[in-house]
């Protein structure tokens, strides 16, 4: 008899911070690896040609930025990772590995927590209160910027 796999450590539910979010299952110590942020790897070039996902939320998309350039495409054979939301205050953070991403628990992550990450998103336009306001952030953290774009 093949022995059955552990329960999923997450799950995905209705969220407070926006639509569907990503919660903990378990307790789960710090440093842990939870899911692999996967998708179909595509170059950036490619990226910029299939924007937006969502004509009725162009700003929203399931892409993740690789160091070497290129772009995980999570609508395209993604996981549940792709419904982590963003915090400026996150218990998670994006691990690259060899081209792949991992979300590690920066902290210990409590039964039922949301699990958040800071998306740390970039523009090639000017700074701007009404590009902060494009990538408003809701995550409700205490020293929240206001916004998922980086600093």
């Amino acid at each position: 008899m093949k022995p059955s796999a552990p329960p999923s450590p997450i799950e995905v539910l209705s969220s407070a911070v926006h639509g569907k979010g990503v919660f903990a299952t378990r307790h789960m110590a710090a440093g842990e690896r939870v899911i692999e942020y996967a998708g179909e790897r595509i170059s950036m070039a490619e990226a910029i040609r299939r924007h937006p996902h969502d004509a009725d939320q162009p700003d929203h998309t399931f892409y993740f930025h690789l160091d070497d350039g290129q772009v995980i495409d999570a609508l395209y054979g993604g996981n549940d990772s792709k419904w982590i939301n963003h915090s400026c205050r996150p218990n998670c953070v994006p691990d690259e590995v060899k081209g792949r991403i991992y979300m590690l628990t920066r902290r210990p992550v409590f039964k039922g927590e949301e699990l958040t990450f800071d998306y740390g998103l970039f523009s090639d336009e000017p700074m701007t209160d009404a590009l902060k306001a494009r990538y408003a952030c809701r995550c409700g953290a205490t020293k929240c910027r206001g916004t998922m774009l980086s600093d």
